[in-house]
This record gives structure tokens, sequence and C-alpha cells, in this order.
């Protein structure tokens, strides 16, 4: 059994991002994955196809700078920013150069519980983003092309974690990288495979799905409309013992429609 089908999987992704914010969300991905007749050793080869073939040069460069700086971290740092791990590692990126912040996401979600009462819960997380210009030309006419937005989560695939997981999900898990470094495009690719399996490990194993393992609850998490960037100053590097005097990083409040 080969791989989902580019087309197939684009379909899914473009039909997952449509999804409206309401109980018939879940039923409607359920229905698409379904008329695909995507199965478990498909979805295991799609993941690793979009995890492998379809990292760029400069993902992994970073993936790989904050495995070391994660590395380095216990003998090189406090308690403190221990702590702040994801504003330390902001600010190392900035200090090698990179055009990173830390973003932090807010929404609502609402669930019925398969009941009239209607119940809302407000979720909020952080990851980092980078944000990288390619670079196109023969080295001497450098043209730059429009600027890509990378997401990083150094906990992402904790975030897929269930109670008592099939062998079949465990096999699924155990392929996420602990660190992540992709575009948003790559994100809602795992998302379109990685939630349904989620979900059909949790009926499987006899457990009701949780608000906070619905559809719209995961995307949301990195790809909220509602999110804000956090600042970073040449102030924040020295009270975190980081001997380098770099620029203010600017930040704003932005909506990404997703």
């Amino acid at each position: 059994m080969g791989s989902l089908g580019d087309e197939d999987l684009d379909q899914m992704v473009r039909d997952y991002i449509e999804l409206p914010d309401s109980s018939s969300s879940t039923t409607s991905l359920k229905s698409s994955i379904s008329t695909t007749s995507l199965n478990r050793q498909s979805t295991y080869l799609t993941l690793q196809e979009v995890l492998g073939k379809q990292s760029t040069d400069v993902e992994v460069e970073i993936g790989e700078k904050i495995s070391v700086y994660l590395k380095n971290m216990s003998s090189t740092v406090g308690e403190r920013e221990t702590r702040n791990q994801k504003k330390w590692v902001v600010m190392k990126l900035i200090m090698d150069g990179y055009d990173a912040s830390l973003c932090k996401t807010t929404w609502d979600n609402y669930s019925s519980f398969s009941c009239p009462k209607v119940f809302r819960f407000t979720g909020n997380y952080e990851y980092i983003e980078v944000t990288v210009v390619d670079k196109g030309g023969d080295g001497v006419h450098e043209k730059e092309k429009s600027p890509t937005r990378l997401i990083v989560d150094m906990e992402f695939r904790s975030q897929f974690e269930v109670a008592r997981p099939t062998r079949a999900y465990k096999e699924l898990i155990n392929t996420l990288p602990v660190i992540f470094v992709g575009t948003e495009e790559k994100l809602n690719k795992i998302l379109c495979l990685l939630c349904p399996a989620s979900n059909q490990s949790l009926k499987e194993k006899g457990l009701h799905i949780p608000p906070w393992r619905s559809d719209i609850y995961m995307q949301s998490k990195w790809l909220s409309k509602n999110f804000k960037r956090v600042s970073f100053s040449s102030n924040n590097i020295d009270h975190f013992g980081m001997d380098q005097n770099k620029e203010k990083h600017t930040s704003q409040c932005c909506p990404f429609i997703f």
C-alpha cells in the first residue's frame, strides 16, 4: 500500500483548513477522511513523506541549532532560564542572526458533549516563529523571495499523546519529531493525518474524545486567528546572562488567517 497521493492529501488539507468553528466540524472532517479510504498504512507512509522529503535545508538547520541549544542548556543557564525555555531559545536564535519571536495564541472552543448544553473552553498556547527569506539568482544578481513563516515547537510530539493509545497510533506519534520546524502548510498536513488517527485510537479504546482533542482545538494551538508576538530587546538578553548587543525585536498583534 502506497502513501496517500499529493492531490488527495492537498484536498484533505483544504477541507481541514476550511472547517467551520462549530460542532459539525469533526463530522465534516471524518466524512472527508472516509471518502478517501485512508487506512493506517497509507497514513504512516504519508506522514513519513511529509516529515522527510518535504523538509527544507533551513528547517533542518534551525532544528539542529535548537537541539544544540537544549543539549547545552543545563550546563550554561540557571533554573530561571530553564523555566523560560522558549524565551531563552528565541534569544539564542536572535543572537545567531535569525528573525525569531515568541508567539502566543488564544482561542475559544465550544463543545456540547452530545447534550443540549454547550460548554465553552478557552485555550492558549506558545510556540516560536522564525521568518526566513530565500534568495534566488545566480549569486551575482540575487533576488529576494517572499518571506516564509516557520513554526517551531519544542514539545511537538507530546501534543499528540493520548491515553491508552493503540499500537498503530503509537507508531504514528513515534514518527513525529520532538522538535518541529516547518511551514503552516506542512503543519496542516500533519494535523490532517494525526487528528483523525488520535480520535480513532480513543474510540477503539472505548474512550470519549475530550474537547482539547477536537480538530479545531488542536489546529488553533498553532494556527489561531488571534495571536501576538512577544518582543525581545538587548535588556532581555542581558537579563539572561547573554553578552550580546541586539536591537529590539519588533512585535505586533497580527491575525493570521488559516
